[in-house]
């Protein structure tokens, strides 16, 4: 039999989760929806208009991307105040292959890579296909999602990168400006590079702090900063991100000149959706609005449900599509939620896939509409409060 790669794991078979929704057949009230495109948005019907432009018959490749698109992408950084030059923008088909192409470019294989805990459980998968190790460095919970006292314990010395997400996925934290200086330093202590996920960055919610910034403000140390259509716009079918690379000019200079090699062996982007890009921004900020809109409108509701004498807490976010809930240590967090997904129609995230240090997490996305959250989440506390109730 031939041998295979140890960067796909030997067993793909599903949790049970998974294997549970299988089973079930799609949730009436799926809390874990973070597909705009399925969650009743009003998309303009005239949206993708700029993708049918005879233009697009005509390819003349870029490896960063065409000019257009770049200076499109720059101008999204003003509103945070920061000016970003289209050279400094290098596109990708997506936010996953944009950190593809960063581990490749700052880590060998072997090489160790931080990351926020808790976060998104993609990097473990996308680290996994490129050959490179991850270290967490934790967030505290009871602080805000601030960095630990002693965040950098027990990460290895000679990492590569550190990543961080900015409002996390899924606790909503915005990094404060402080960590944000002690995030820098240690890069430019350890001659490593800084990648700032930005994609909820158009997403502030009602407790963002004032001045909400972008990682593209240039600092000590190599920083590269991603955005994407799919969460700035709500269209992740059309398959566009972007890389900002900010620092000293001289690192980045060589940086954009090697993350070019790698994107030309790729020329992944697709021409019809880089040439409307700018377009498609424009007309896309009003999906953005009704996508911010529904997310203040879900959190509303859930602040509003679970207060009073409710023994479920909102962990409030400060940014993005999701909030994390903290529930009763009675049941397992994967328990409870087969628990609900079986019996209440209820379909939601366990905190542990999420890497969060204690148990008694629920995560749940903000974007489905708000009949089908509100029902969902009244269905849930009123599972909860039954458990609770039935302690001996």
């Amino acid at each position: 039999m031939v041998r295979l790669s140890r960067r796909v794991p030997a067993v793909l078979a599903p949790n049970r989760l998974a294997a549970a929704r299988a089973r079930l057949g799609p949730p009436p009230f799926d809390l874990t929806e973070s597909n705009p495109t399925r969650c009743d948005l009003p998309y303009p019907p005239d949206l993708l208009a700029p993708l049918a432009h005879r233009r697009s018959l005509r390819y003349d490749p870029d490896p960063q991307g065409p000019m257009p698109a770049r200076l499109a992408v720059a101008a999204t950084y003003r509103r945070w105040g920061v000016e970003v030059a289209p050279e400094q923008v290098l596109l990708t088909a997506s936010t996953s292959e944009a950190y593809g192409f960063l581990l490749r470019l700052l880590a060998d294989p072997g090489d160790t890579v931080l990351v926020p805990s808790p976060s998104y459980p993609l990097f473990e998968q996308l680290a996994r296909l490129d050959g490179v190790r991850l270290a967490a460095y934790r967030l505290d919970g009871d602080s805000d999602w601030r960095l630990e006292p002693d965040w950098r314990r027990g990460t290895p010395p000679g990492w590569r990168a550190l990543i961080l997400v900015h409002p996390n996925n899924p606790t909503g934290s915005f990094v404060h400006p402080d960590d944000a200086v002690l995030l820098r330093a240690a890069c430019e202590a350890e001659d490593a590079a800084l990648v700032a996920d930005e994609v909820f960055l158009p997403y502030p919610l009602g407790s963002a702090p004032d001045g909400v910034f972008s990682f593209t403000v240039p600092g000590p140390c190599l920083t590269f900063s991603l955005g994407g259509l799919s969460k700035s716009i709500g269209l992740p079918q059309l398959k566009l991100g972007w890389i900002v690379v900010t620092g000293p000019d001289a690192a980045v200079a060589t940086a954009l000149e090697r993350l070019a090699y790698i994107a030309d062996a790729y020329l992944s982007v697709a021409t019809p959706v880089a040439l409307a890009a700018p377009e498609l921004l424009e007309r896309g900020l009003a999906v953005q609005a009704a996508i911010a809109g529904r997310c203040r409108s879900n959190l509303s509701h859930l602040v509003a449900a679970t207060g009073g004498d409710s023994p479920v807490t909102v962990l409030t976010p400060q940014g993005g599509w999701s909030a994390v809930l903290r529930v009763p240590n009675l049941l397992d967090e994967e328990e409870l939620a087969l628990r609900l997904l079986s019996a209440h129609g209820v379909a939601v995230h366990p905190g542990f896939l999420f890497d969060f240090e204690r148990p008694g997490h629920l995560v749940l996305s903000l974007l489905p509409p708000e009949q089908v959250f509100a029902e969902g989440v009244a269905r849930l506390l009123g599972a909860v409060d039954e458990l609770v109730r039935n302690v001996p």
